[in-house]
Protein backbone atom coordinates (compact mmCIF):
# COMPACT_ATOMS: atom_id res chain seq x y z
CA UNK A 1 0.00 0.00 0.00
CA UNK A 2 1.44 3.38 -1.02
CA UNK A 3 1.06 6.31 1.34
CA UNK A 4 2.03 9.94 0.99
CA UNK A 5 2.37 10.38 4.74
CA UNK A 6 5.54 9.44 6.59
CA UNK A 7 7.19 10.12 9.89
CA UNK A 8 8.18 8.48 13.15
CA UNK A 9 5.69 6.04 14.66
CA UNK A 10 6.17 4.79 18.21
CA UNK A 11 4.80 1.25 18.76
CA UNK A 12 4.19 0.29 22.38
CA UNK A 13 3.26 -3.34 23.18
CA UNK A 14 4.53 -5.82 25.78
CA UNK A 15 4.25 -8.71 23.29
CA UNK A 16 7.30 -8.90 21.03
CA UNK A 17 5.41 -10.59 18.18
CA UNK A 18 2.93 -7.71 18.05
CA UNK A 19 5.76 -5.17 18.01
CA UNK A 20 7.51 -6.97 15.16
CA UNK A 21 4.35 -7.31 13.06
CA UNK A 22 3.38 -3.67 13.53
CA UNK A 23 6.96 -2.59 12.89
CA UNK A 24 6.92 -4.36 9.52
CA UNK A 25 3.53 -2.88 8.61
CA UNK A 26 4.70 0.63 9.51
CA UNK A 27 8.06 0.16 7.82
CA UNK A 28 6.32 -0.85 4.58
CA UNK A 29 4.73 2.60 4.56
CA UNK A 30 8.12 4.30 4.49
CA UNK A 31 7.79 5.37 8.11
CA UNK A 32 10.35 4.91 10.88
CA UNK A 33 9.10 2.45 13.54
CA UNK A 34 10.35 2.93 17.10
CA UNK A 35 9.54 0.07 19.50
CA UNK A 36 8.85 0.05 23.25
CA UNK A 37 7.72 -2.73 25.61
CA UNK A 38 5.57 -0.61 27.96
CA UNK A 39 4.59 2.93 28.87
CA UNK A 40 7.70 3.63 30.92
CA UNK A 41 9.99 2.59 28.08
CA UNK A 42 7.82 4.54 25.66
CA UNK A 43 8.45 7.77 27.62
CA UNK A 44 12.19 7.09 27.42
CA UNK A 45 11.94 6.69 23.64
CA UNK A 46 9.92 9.90 23.37
CA UNK A 47 12.55 11.82 25.36
CA UNK A 48 15.08 10.77 22.75
CA UNK A 49 12.93 11.48 19.69
CA UNK A 50 9.44 12.93 19.41
CA UNK A 51 7.20 10.66 17.32
CA UNK A 52 4.53 11.84 14.89
CA UNK A 53 2.16 9.11 16.08
CA UNK A 54 1.85 6.61 18.94
CA UNK A 55 0.35 3.11 18.58
CA UNK A 56 -0.08 1.71 22.06
CA UNK A 57 -1.46 -1.45 23.56
CA UNK A 58 -3.83 -0.98 26.50
CA UNK A 59 -2.97 -3.84 28.86
CA UNK A 60 0.74 -3.67 29.76
CA UNK A 61 2.84 -4.00 32.93
CA UNK A 62 4.32 -0.99 34.81
CA UNK A 63 2.32 1.58 32.83
CA UNK A 64 -0.68 0.67 30.68
CA UNK A 65 -1.79 2.43 27.53
CA UNK A 66 -4.40 4.57 29.28
CA UNK A 67 -1.85 5.95 31.75
CA UNK A 68 0.64 6.58 28.95
CA UNK A 69 -2.06 8.55 27.14
CA UNK A 70 -2.77 10.63 30.27
CA UNK A 71 0.91 11.48 30.67
CA UNK A 72 1.36 12.46 27.04
CA UNK A 73 -1.78 14.61 26.93
CA UNK A 74 -0.76 16.40 30.15
CA UNK A 75 2.58 17.46 28.65
CA UNK A 76 2.58 20.58 26.46
CA UNK A 77 5.34 19.14 24.27
CA UNK A 78 3.55 15.85 23.54
CA UNK A 79 -0.17 16.60 23.92
CA UNK A 80 -0.57 17.18 20.18
CA UNK A 81 0.81 13.76 19.18
CA UNK A 82 -2.08 11.53 18.00
CA UNK A 83 -2.56 8.24 19.82
CA UNK A 84 -4.13 5.07 18.41
CA UNK A 85 -5.02 2.35 20.91
CA UNK A 86 -4.45 -1.28 19.94
CA UNK A 87 -6.02 -4.17 21.80
CA UNK A 88 -7.47 -7.64 21.47
CA UNK A 89 -10.60 -6.32 23.18
CA UNK A 90 -13.35 -4.52 21.31
CA UNK A 91 -15.53 -3.63 24.31
CA UNK A 92 -17.28 -0.31 23.59
CA UNK A 93 -16.43 0.90 27.12
CA UNK A 94 -12.73 0.42 26.41
CA UNK A 95 -13.06 2.36 23.17
CA UNK A 96 -14.98 5.24 24.81
CA UNK A 97 -12.47 5.43 27.67
CA UNK A 98 -9.63 5.75 25.15
CA UNK A 99 -11.38 8.58 23.36
CA UNK A 100 -12.17 10.33 26.66
CA UNK A 101 -8.46 10.30 27.51
CA UNK A 102 -7.57 11.95 24.21
CA UNK A 103 -6.99 8.96 21.96
CA UNK A 104 -7.64 9.56 18.29
CA UNK A 105 -8.49 6.06 17.05
CA UNK A 106 -8.73 2.38 17.95
CA UNK A 107 -7.65 -0.80 16.14
CA UNK A 108 -8.01 -4.39 17.29
CA UNK A 109 -5.92 -7.54 17.03
CA UNK A 110 -5.25 -9.54 14.96
CA UNK A 111 -3.88 -6.79 12.72
CA UNK A 112 -5.07 -6.31 9.16
CA UNK A 113 -2.11 -4.58 7.46
CA UNK A 114 -4.23 -2.54 5.02
CA UNK A 115 -6.49 -1.31 7.84
CA UNK A 116 -3.53 -0.40 10.08
CA UNK A 117 -1.78 1.45 7.25
CA UNK A 118 -4.94 3.33 6.25
CA UNK A 119 -5.57 4.59 9.78
CA UNK A 120 -1.92 5.40 10.43
CA UNK A 121 -1.78 7.27 7.13
CA UNK A 122 -4.84 9.35 8.01
CA UNK A 123 -3.53 10.34 11.44
CA UNK A 124 -0.05 11.15 10.17
CA UNK A 125 -1.57 13.47 7.58
CA UNK A 126 -3.84 15.07 10.17
CA UNK A 127 -0.89 15.58 12.49
CA UNK A 128 1.17 17.10 9.69
CA UNK A 129 -1.70 19.44 8.82
CA UNK A 130 -2.18 20.40 12.47
CA UNK A 131 1.51 21.19 12.89
CA UNK A 132 1.39 23.23 9.68
CA UNK A 133 -1.62 25.22 10.87
CA UNK A 134 0.01 25.79 14.26
CA UNK A 135 3.19 27.07 12.62
CA UNK A 136 1.20 29.29 10.26
CA UNK A 137 -0.70 30.73 13.23
CA UNK A 138 2.58 31.34 15.04
CA UNK A 139 4.02 33.19 12.06
CA UNK A 140 0.79 35.16 11.69
CA UNK A 141 0.87 36.11 15.37
CA UNK A 142 4.48 37.25 15.05
CA UNK A 143 3.51 39.33 12.03
CA UNK A 144 0.49 40.83 13.80
CA UNK A 145 2.54 41.62 16.91
CA UNK A 146 5.20 43.31 14.78
CA UNK A 147 2.57 45.39 13.00
CA UNK A 148 1.02 46.38 16.33
CA UNK A 149 4.46 47.28 17.65
CA UNK A 150 5.10 49.44 14.60
CA UNK A 151 1.71 51.13 14.96
CA UNK A 152 2.42 51.80 18.62
CA UNK A 153 5.81 53.28 17.77
CA UNK A 154 4.27 55.45 15.05
CA UNK A 155 1.73 56.80 17.53
CA UNK A 156 4.54 57.55 19.98
CA UNK A 157 6.51 59.32 17.25
CA UNK A 158 3.51 61.54 16.48
CA UNK A 159 3.08 62.31 20.16
CA UNK A 160 6.77 63.14 20.62
CA UNK A 161 6.66 65.42 17.57
CA UNK A 162 3.67 67.29 19.01
CA UNK A 163 5.36 67.45 22.43
CA UNK A 164 8.46 68.95 20.80
CA UNK A 165 6.37 71.64 19.08
CA UNK A 166 4.57 72.38 22.37
CA UNK A 167 7.92 72.66 24.16
CA UNK A 168 9.30 75.04 21.52
CA UNK A 169 6.18 77.19 21.73
CA UNK A 170 6.69 77.38 25.48
CA UNK A 171 10.30 78.53 25.05
CA UNK A 172 11.74 75.39 26.59
CA UNK A 173 15.37 74.72 25.74
CA UNK A 174 16.26 72.19 23.01
CA UNK A 175 17.31 69.52 25.51
CA UNK A 176 14.32 69.97 27.83
CA UNK A 177 12.55 66.75 26.76
CA UNK A 178 15.67 64.61 27.06
CA UNK A 179 16.38 66.02 30.53
CA UNK A 180 12.78 65.38 31.59
CA UNK A 181 12.95 61.75 30.52
CA UNK A 182 16.29 61.16 32.20
CA UNK A 183 15.38 62.85 35.50
CA UNK A 184 12.04 61.05 35.74
CA UNK A 185 13.84 57.74 35.28
CA UNK A 186 16.38 58.55 38.01
CA UNK A 187 13.63 59.56 40.45
CA UNK A 188 11.40 56.55 39.62
CA UNK A 189 14.32 54.13 40.06
CA UNK A 190 15.20 55.75 43.39
CA UNK A 191 11.61 55.40 44.60
CA UNK A 192 11.66 51.75 43.54
CA UNK A 193 14.53 51.18 45.99
CA UNK A 194 12.61 52.79 48.86
CA UNK A 195 10.48 50.56 51.14
CA UNK A 196 7.80 53.26 50.92
CA UNK A 197 7.28 52.81 47.17
CA UNK A 198 8.82 49.48 46.12
CA UNK A 199 5.41 47.77 45.96
CA UNK A 200 4.07 50.44 43.59
CA UNK A 201 6.94 50.62 41.13
CA UNK A 202 8.03 47.89 38.72
CA UNK A 203 10.77 47.97 36.11
CA UNK A 204 8.04 48.36 33.49
CA UNK A 205 6.60 51.34 35.36
CA UNK A 206 10.01 53.03 35.46
CA UNK A 207 10.48 52.58 31.73
CA UNK A 208 6.96 53.73 30.88
CA UNK A 209 7.23 56.88 33.03
CA UNK A 210 10.52 57.72 31.33
CA UNK A 211 8.95 57.59 27.86
CA UNK A 212 5.62 59.17 28.86
CA UNK A 213 7.07 62.10 30.85
CA UNK A 214 7.77 64.38 27.85
CA UNK A 215 4.06 64.31 27.01
CA UNK A 216 3.09 66.17 30.20
CA UNK A 217 2.60 69.51 28.42
CA UNK A 218 1.54 68.19 25.03
CA UNK A 219 -1.75 70.05 25.53
CA UNK A 220 0.17 73.31 25.05
CA UNK A 221 -0.24 72.60 21.34
CA UNK A 222 -3.77 74.00 21.78
CA UNK A 223 -2.79 77.09 23.79
CA UNK A 224 -2.16 80.42 21.96
CA UNK A 225 1.54 81.09 21.50
CA UNK A 226 1.23 84.63 22.86
CA UNK A 227 0.08 83.18 26.18
CA UNK A 228 2.79 80.51 26.30
CA UNK A 229 5.52 83.05 25.58
CA UNK A 230 4.16 85.99 27.53
CA UNK A 231 6.90 87.43 29.75
CA UNK A 232 4.54 89.34 32.02
CA UNK A 233 2.21 87.83 34.61
CA UNK A 234 -0.84 86.18 33.03
CA UNK A 235 -4.20 87.76 33.76
CA UNK A 236 -7.07 85.66 35.14
CA UNK A 237 -8.52 84.86 31.72
CA UNK A 238 -5.14 83.87 30.31
CA UNK A 239 -4.43 81.76 33.37
CA UNK A 240 -7.67 79.83 32.88
CA UNK A 241 -6.81 79.29 29.22
CA UNK A 242 -3.39 78.03 30.23
CA UNK A 243 -4.89 75.52 32.66
CA UNK A 244 -6.83 73.98 29.79
CA UNK A 245 -3.63 72.40 28.44
CA UNK A 246 -4.13 69.48 30.86
CA UNK A 247 -7.58 68.68 29.43
CA UNK A 248 -6.49 69.26 25.82
CA UNK A 249 -3.56 66.87 26.25
CA UNK A 250 -5.69 64.23 27.93
CA UNK A 251 -8.30 64.33 25.15
CA UNK A 252 -5.58 64.01 22.53
CA UNK A 253 -4.27 60.86 24.25
CA UNK A 254 -7.73 59.37 24.70
CA UNK A 255 -8.37 59.79 20.98
CA UNK A 256 -5.33 57.59 20.30
CA UNK A 257 -6.93 54.59 22.02
CA UNK A 258 -7.86 52.57 18.95
CA UNK A 259 -8.96 49.51 20.96
CA UNK A 260 -10.37 48.80 24.39
CA UNK A 261 -7.20 46.96 25.38
CA UNK A 262 -5.41 48.31 28.43
CA UNK A 263 -2.38 50.20 27.25
CA UNK A 264 0.17 51.07 29.96
CA UNK A 265 1.90 53.74 27.92
CA UNK A 266 -1.28 55.64 27.01
CA UNK A 267 -2.82 55.17 30.47
CA UNK A 268 0.23 56.46 32.34
CA UNK A 269 0.61 59.26 29.78
CA UNK A 270 -3.00 60.29 30.52
CA UNK A 271 -2.30 60.27 34.27
CA UNK A 272 0.75 62.46 33.75
CA UNK A 273 -0.84 64.87 31.29
CA UNK A 274 -4.03 65.35 33.29
CA UNK A 275 -2.70 65.46 36.86
CA UNK A 276 0.86 66.86 36.78
CA UNK A 277 -0.35 70.29 38.00
CA UNK A 278 -2.21 68.88 41.00
CA UNK A 279 -0.69 69.80 44.36
CA UNK A 280 -0.16 67.65 47.43
CA UNK A 281 -2.39 69.98 49.52
CA UNK A 282 -5.23 69.97 46.95
CA UNK A 283 -4.60 73.50 45.65
CA UNK A 284 -3.68 72.42 42.11
CA UNK A 285 -5.69 71.86 38.96
CA UNK A 286 -7.66 70.62 37.02
CA UNK A 287 -9.50 68.46 39.60
CA UNK A 288 -8.13 69.66 42.94
CA UNK A 289 -6.85 66.22 43.90
CA UNK A 290 -4.74 65.95 47.01
CA UNK A 291 -2.24 63.53 48.55
CA UNK A 292 -2.13 60.06 47.09
CA UNK A 293 -5.25 60.75 45.04
CA UNK A 294 -2.70 62.11 42.57
CA UNK A 295 -1.27 59.28 40.42
CA UNK A 296 2.32 58.48 41.33
CA UNK A 297 3.54 58.98 37.76
CA UNK A 298 2.12 62.52 37.75
CA UNK A 299 3.85 63.28 41.06
CA UNK A 300 7.20 62.12 39.67
CA UNK A 301 6.82 64.22 36.53
CA UNK A 302 5.63 67.33 38.38
CA UNK A 303 8.76 67.35 40.54
CA UNK A 304 11.14 66.64 37.66
CA UNK A 305 9.40 69.18 35.43
CA UNK A 306 9.77 71.97 37.96
CA UNK A 307 13.45 71.16 38.44
CA UNK A 308 14.08 71.12 34.66
CA UNK A 309 12.25 74.44 34.23
CA UNK A 310 14.22 76.12 37.01
CA UNK A 311 17.59 74.91 35.75
CA UNK A 312 17.13 75.92 32.10
CA UNK A 313 17.88 79.29 30.55
CA UNK A 314 14.91 81.54 29.85
CA UNK A 315 14.71 84.74 27.80
CA UNK A 316 13.61 86.67 30.89
CA UNK A 317 16.04 85.10 33.43
CA UNK A 318 19.22 83.09 33.77
CA UNK A 319 19.12 79.44 34.73
CA UNK A 320 19.30 78.60 38.44
CA UNK A 321 22.09 76.40 39.71
CA UNK A 322 21.15 73.02 41.14
CA UNK A 323 21.28 74.08 44.81
CA UNK A 324 19.30 77.27 44.21
CA UNK A 325 16.64 75.33 42.28
CA UNK A 326 16.29 72.87 45.16
CA UNK A 327 16.03 75.78 47.58
CA UNK A 328 13.18 77.31 45.56
CA UNK A 329 11.44 73.94 45.37
CA UNK A 330 11.87 73.47 49.12
CA UNK A 331 9.94 76.69 49.78
CA UNK A 332 6.90 75.20 48.03
CA UNK A 333 7.45 71.56 48.93
CA UNK A 334 4.78 71.29 51.62
CA UNK A 335 2.18 72.71 49.27
CA UNK A 336 3.19 71.01 46.02
CA UNK A 337 4.92 67.71 46.74
CA UNK A 338 4.66 64.44 48.62
CA UNK A 339 7.31 65.03 51.33
CA UNK A 340 8.59 61.46 51.10
CA UNK A 341 9.16 61.78 47.34
CA UNK A 342 10.76 65.21 47.73
CA UNK A 343 13.20 63.89 50.35
CA UNK A 344 14.31 61.16 47.94
CA UNK A 345 14.47 63.70 45.11
CA UNK A 346 16.87 65.86 47.13
CA UNK A 347 19.08 62.85 47.92
CA UNK A 348 19.54 61.97 44.24
CA UNK A 349 19.67 65.58 42.98
CA UNK A 350 23.36 65.32 42.08
CA UNK A 351 22.50 62.62 39.53
CA UNK A 352 19.97 64.86 37.78
CA UNK A 353 20.63 66.85 34.64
Amino acid sequence: MKNSANGVVLIVDDVETNRVILGEIIGAMGCKAVLAENGVQALERISEELPNLVLTDISMPEMDGYELCRVLKANAETKGIPIIFISAFDNPKDIVKGFDLGGGDYITKPFIPELVQARVNVHLKLYEATVGIREANRRLQVSVNEQLRQMEQERKNVLYALASVAAENSWHSADYIDRMRYNCRILAQSLQLSPLFEDQISDSFVETVEFAAPLCDIGNIGIPKEILQKQAVLDDEEREQMKNHTRIGTKLLKDLKVTNDYNDFIQISEDITHFHHENWDGSGYPDGRRGNEIPLAAQIVAMSSMFCALTEERSYRHRYEREKALEIMQQEAEQKFNPDIFNIFCKVARQLR
